[in-house]
């Protein structure tokens, strides 16, 4: 396994993350801690969740609240590795019915810290991480309340997911009014279908020092060999109507792997991992054999052909705004 800085951190990761949003969902408690064994036997640290992961479980719940973090807790509890994983989790989505039950008013926060610390059987989170932008609390709350949470040893670093360039600036420019650390990293989707990212977040996140995990790195299994293989997804509709979109795409992309003798999945990890702004991209496997194909991506060395030519399948916007569309 190869390990990277956090953004601007002292922390080191792996340079793939486990993610586990399939536990409770697609993936059993059974299934799931043999998926943790074997990330952490691969040397995986950073596992990646979030309060709402987990899926619909409970009849009196419309989704899986806290089913992953509960699994992960159990996990951590059985085995007794809280020191060998760097544990990232995230706040915002809705909890509960009650008005204040989402979000990131300054009151959520508090008690959405101390239930995802309930579940996950642990007493500090290392990476706790905004799941979406709140237009509507100000960032002066929003970093008193984390500020809080750091001191009482409950978060150790604070991060954002799906956040915009000018939303990681405007987070970066309040925290250090506070002279606090602020964001240390951003998950945004990215994959080679889906590199909106380029345009500002990439640059955002390059200048101000926050590392980037990439999520859906086979925009849901597009990029997997789904032509080869089929569609086994739970969305076989959504994901037969993205082939036929991308199909011309999709023979090209497959007929390249072949040539150069390398499984779909792991070009597309490779080609993640070329660029050094990339930290660790998340993956979801839902078996053991899907994460040690995964983790093979790590070998990998595409060459500057292979490069372009993926460049030319699946084209980017252009390089960074506002040169890609200005002039």
């Amino acid at each position: 396994m190869e390990y990277t800085f956090l953004g601007r951190s002292g922390l080191r990761v792996s340079r793939l993350a486990l993610g586990t949003m399939n536990f409770g969902y697609v993936s059993d408690e059974a299934e799931s801690f043999k998926i943790m064994d074997a990330a952490v036997d691969a040397g995986i640290n950073l596992f990646d969740s979030a309060d709402v992961y987990g899926g619909p479980q409970k009849p009196d719940m419309v989704q899986g609240y806290g089913i992953s973090e509960e699994i992960i807790g159990k996990w951590l509890r059985k085995q007794g590795s809280r020191g060998k994983i760097v544990l990232a989790t995230k706040v915002y989505q809705p909890m509960g019915t009650g008005i204040n039950d989402k979000y990131l008013s300054a009151y959520h926060i508090r008690k959405a810290c101390e239930d995802s610390l309930r579940r996950l059987q642990t007493d500090h989170i290392d990476l706790y991480q905004m799941h979406h932008i709140d237009r509507n609390t100000p960032w002066e709350e929003i970093w008193q309340a984390m500020e809080v949470l750091v001191q009482q040893g409950k978060i150790s670093y604070i991060g954002s997911c799906n956040f915009a360039g000018w939303h990681i600036a405007m987070a970066q420019a309040a925290a250090g009014s506070r002279h606090f650390m602020g964001l240390v990293s951003e998950q945004s989707i990215y994959n080679l279908s889906k590199r909106t990212i380029e345009l500002e977040v990439i640059p955002a996140c390059e200048k101000l020092g926050l590392g980037i995990m990439p999520w859906s790195p086979f925009a849901g299994g597009l990029l997997s060999g789904v032509l080869k293989k089929g569609i086994h997804t739970k969305r076989a509709a959504e994901t037969r109507e993205m082939v036929e979109k991308f199909r011309p795409q999709l023979e090209a992309y497959e007929k390249l792997c072949d040539e150069i003798g390398q499984e779909p999945t792991q070009v597309a990890l490779a080609w993640l991992l070329h660029n050094p702004t990339i930290t660790a991209p998340i993956l979801g496997p839902r078996t053991i054999e899907q994460l040690t194909t995964n983790v093979l991506s790590l070998d990998i060395r595409l060459s500057e052909e292979t490069l372009k030519e993926l460049n030319t399948i699946w084209p980017g916007p252009g390089g960074a705004a506002p040169e890609a569309y200005a002039w």
